[in-house]
């Protein structure tokens, strides 16, 4: 008899000391890029460098009739301007993503104004914005032994895993870029996040051939090129902060269709009955390589070392006390191992394990992939012909942890999220200690459910609509209440203004769903990872496995 298994409870996996345990998987924006990439034709369209490297390079990518191109700006920059806060206002190199291949004017018009970020504009051309610093130790060492024949640090290379950090990727609208309407109904980047992943893949290309460049031209007669296989252990940095974080509060279809996925993905998993030994065989096997990647996990956080030293113990104890005496003809094997570690890991190891549950299975994941995009559109109405009985009774159904908050305390409204004025970017400041509260964005989600089920009591079963002309400034959360009804994984059940919060979380767990790895929190506001290392080059994308993430 077949086994149904429920999907894990919202009240429980959507608890952010959960979500920020989340680690990459085959489900990843990065990884599912690469899979859906292979048949496309990569072309170096323009390389035009000084011998210091700075200057105007193009690449292109192209299937069919449509063609993308990374436009990309290499600046000089004095080391005491390079900084990689969002505040910085110059950077080593800026790159877009222009649709089509872009014309000559199209390039002087770029070259005017994307390195200048906010000062500049793009166009409904552009897809895509992003900056970038040099990791100057790394960059001029591999300069360094390339010009003198030589091959950088291996060691070296792979500990830091990345020449150029990037800061935020930029799209839909932003400083004039087109808005998301206008590329959204296209076949070939209708997946999560596709034009930002080709953005980053291209951007690591160019790292590549321009510190060969430079090498050369420092000694043409002595340099030799990056060894490829050196190159495929370099990957893109990033260094990101709470601009990401307030994403995942603001679309709630999407982090619902991103983590009801995720949990499909286990579900339809645990519920095979008769698993092949060769499965176990694969999941065995990128549990082995997945552990060089976690050795090489280096960070002075001890928040974050914290986790890698529960990480390390709990996969030590699932070998040692699950693995080692498995049965492998046992019916309904992945949901026997994950009740146990369930029961005997921490999170950090339970969402690690749950992450390599779906490598033996391209049949599942590949088919839930598209599921990964969401038209927000279509929740936005509000069903006001409802009764406030009703709406209540669905917020004590959907938000049981957060209506026995408490938020008379202050522990309970420590923080409030602002928006900076000289940026734009979303930050936190204490309410009690730092001004500015009068200023404060409605992203307290958690304080408006409570006080939406207290001022619904004082209703009689009457028309929403009528409690809404009375109490509009709770639209907001009277509209995520109806979307939780359908979508359970919609809300971070946690209170996103309290003492006890750790912006963190939020984070890593949007940029697990990229792909990144390697974090490495700078403070519990901001911190750097490491993306595409391991990944194939442009020129072998076609002939890649998916296996390059544990390479």
């Amino acid at each position: 008899m077949k086994i149904e298994i429920q999907h894990r409870d919202p009240n429980q996996i959507m608890k952010l000391s959960r979500l920020g345990c989340f680690h990459q998987s085959k489900l990843s924006f990065l990884r599912s890029f690469i899979r859906e990439f292979k048949d496309w034709k990569f072309k170096n369209e323009l390389f035009e460098l000084n011998e210091e490297g700075y200057g105007t390079a193009v690449y292109s990518v192209s299937q069919n009739d449509r063609t993308y191109s990374l436009v990309c700006f290499a600046n000089t920059l004095d080391d005491s301007e390079r900084s990689d806060r969002v505040i910085a206002t110059k950077w080593d190199a800026a790159f877009v993503i222009h649709d089509g291949l872009p014309s000559k004017n199209d390039i002087q018009r770029l070259r005017e104004n994307v390195p200048k970020q906010e000062v500049g504009r793009c166009s409904f051309k552009e897809l895509a914005l992003s900056r970038a610093n040099r990791s100057v130790r790394i960059f001029n060492h591999v300069i360094d032994s390339l010009s003198n024949g030589k091959q950088p640090d291996k060691k070296l290379l792979t500990e830091v895993g990345y020449l150029y950090r990037t800061t935020a990727v930029y799209g839909s609208g932003k400083f004039g870029l087109a808005d998301r309407y206008r590329i959204k109904d296209r076949p070939e980047i209708n997946g999560p996040f596709r034009i930002e992943m080709m953005l980053v893949y291209l951007v690591r290309q160019f790292t590549f051939d321009q510190v060969n460049h430079i090498a050369h031209k420092k000694n043409p007669n002595k340099s030799v090129k990056l060894d490829l296989e050196l190159s495929r252990q370099i990957g893109i940095g990033n260094s990101t902060g709470l601009g990401m974080a307030p994403f995942i509060i603001n679309h709630p279809t999407l982090l619902h269709q991103w983590i009801y996925v995720r949990e499909e993905a286990l579900k339809q998993i645990r519920e095979i009955k008769n698993v092949k030994k060769n499965e176990i065989e694969i999941f065995k096997k990128f549990l082995q390589l997945s552990k060089k990647n976690i050795n090489n996990w280096n960070t002075d956080s001890e928040f974050q070392n914290i986790k890698i030293t529960q990480l390390k113990e709990d996969i030590k104890k699932f070998e040692k006390y699950y693995l080692c005496n498995i049965i492998f003809n046992k019916e309904y094997f992945w949901n026997e191992m994950y009740q146990w570690v369930e029961k005997y890991l921490t999170h950090e190891g339970v969402e690690y394990v749950v992450s390599l549950m779906m490598e033996p299975y391209d049949n599942i994941i590949n088919l839930l992939v598209p599921q990964m995009s969401s038209d927000e559109d279509q929740y936005f109405d509000i069903p006001t012909n409802r009764s406030t009985d009703q709406l209540k009774s669905s917020i004590e159904k959907s938000y049981p942890n957060i209506i026995k908050m408490d938020f008379s305390a202050d522990k309970s409204n420590e923080n409030f999220w602002y928006i900076s004025k000289n940026k734009e970017e979303p930050r936190l400041a204490s309410r009690f200690n730092e001004p500015g509260a009068e200023l404060e964005q409605p992203l307290a989600i958690a304080r408006d459910i409570k006080e939406l089920h207290i001022r619904l009591s004082s209703y009689n079963n009457e028309e929403l609509s009528i409690f809404l002309e009375e109490n509009s400034d709770l639209r907001h959360v009277v509209r995520r209440c109806h979307i939780v009804e359908k979508l359970p994984y919609a809300e971070i059940q946690d209170n996103s203004i309290g003492s006890e919060l750790m912006p963190i979380d939020m984070l890593r767990l949007k940029l697990s769903f990229f792909g990144a790895q390697k974090f490495d929190p700078r403070s519990d506001k901001w911190l750097r990872i490491c993306m595409y290392q391991g990944a194939p080059l442009m020129h072998e994308i076609n002939k890649s496995n998916d296996t390059w993430i544990y390479n």
